[in-house]
């Protein structure tokens, strides 16, 4: 797959502050075509879910491989029932109750209604019903469950603002809904139901705690992926590939970093070693060290900043041109699982 595609067609740029932008949106996607539009969590490239031709073109559009299954957005239980199916008294019924809309990803079983595509022609379909009110407003006005995964070009940074977008898929998608920046920052809990508890593919904003405290301690786990030791033919949940959220700049992950972080100008010295042209992901309060690119973070306390301004921070530094993202770790609890999470699989090489 290239590292890069030429533009296909111009692509239209809609104010979500005007009502006439999400009509103008909603007719797009009513007739085939993809539109990236604001959520809670990141912009999603979004097409009709029901439409196997237009769920092609987010493939297209992203250069996303087949095995790595969508997320179809939806606005209302009717959409729900359209695609998956739930026990109402059970699990599913408790967390859509207590999370959505929000940002918390449901793998429920799928309804023959939704392509193979979708899921990659696994048995579950991942559903959610966004808390934005620009997404919400946009599958109410379309009538139609959106599959929608991060509008980026496949394993880049998430887009968390529509000039990420842009700078990745402008010329290549049919319209793009800028609602501002998304407030959370990062992508959506992903959990399945399962007879031995629910198994969380990828952290989030919902945390375990969270869902333990909803369902009982030690219902939910992080899943842990195994070893791959022949091709891929499909992933179980989005959002789990090996190598996944990457800037262009190779990153440095720095576990336990409150050693270090008095002795910022020696360690930064040391890692000299490997390129000169480093870039930090440095909290606030942290010292600067000389000749390098700084994005400053957030509180080193507040998880929810961290993860907010996580993407952002990495698209920053690359648009600095560095080799190299230096980025502490924080510690797991909270939001801290999520953030380890994107900035292990970015660190992949």
């Amino acid at each position: 797959m290239p590292e890069t595609a030429q533009p296909v067609f111009q692509t239209e740029r809609l104010d979500a502050r005007n009502p006439a932008a999400i009509l103008r949106a909603a007719a797009i996607l009513r007739a085939g075509g993809t539109v990236a539009f604001p959520t809670e969590t990141v912009y999603g490239l979004g097409a009709n879910a029901l439409d196997p031709t237009a769920v092609a073109k987010i493939f297209e559009a992203k250069q996303r491989p087949s095995w790595d299954p969508l997320i179809v957005h939806i606005a209302n239980q009717q959409m729900l029932a359209e695609i998956a199916t739930l026990d109402q008294q059970g699990t599913a019924a408790r967390l859509i109750d207590a999370f959505w809309p929000g940002p918390l990803t449901l793998l429920l079983p799928r309804t023959q209604a939704i392509p193979d595509a979708v899921t990659a022609s696994r048995p579950l379909v991942g559903v959610r019903m966004p808390a934005h009110p620009v997404a919400l407003e946009l599958i109410r006005q379309t009538g139609l469950p959106i599959a929608a995964p991060s509008a980026n070009t496949f394993s880049h940074t998430s887009p968390t603002t529509a000039a990420h977008v842009l700078a990745d898929l402008d010329g290549r998608i049919d319209a793009i809904l800028d609602g501002g920046p998304t407030t959370v920052g990062l992508e959506s809990t992903v959990a399945e139901i399962t007879p031995d508890g629910l198994i969380v593919y990828r952290p989030g904003a919902v945390t375990l705690d969270m869902l333990n405290n909803l369902l009982g301690q030690g219902t939910a786990h992080l899943h842990i992926p195994p070893e791959r030791s022949s091709p891929i033919e499909s992933l179980p949940s989005p959002g789990v590939g090996i190598r996944h959220y990457a800037p262009k700049a190779r990153v440095l992950l720095i576990d336990s970093p409150e050693d270090c972080a008095a002795n910022w100008d020696l360690f930064i010295e040391n890692l000299r070693q490997v390129d000169d042209k480093l870039g930090l992901m440095l909290p606030d309060n942290w010292p600067a060290p000389e000749h390098a690119s700084i994005f400053r973070w957030g509180s080193w306390s507040d998880k929810e900043t961290l993860a907010h301004r996580l993407f952002s921070g990495l698209r920053a530094l690359d648009d600095e041109h560095v080799t190299h993202i230096i980025c502490p770790l924080p510690s797991p609890e909270g939001m801290g699982a999520a953030i380890r999470d994107r900035l292990q699989k970015a660190a992949k090489p």
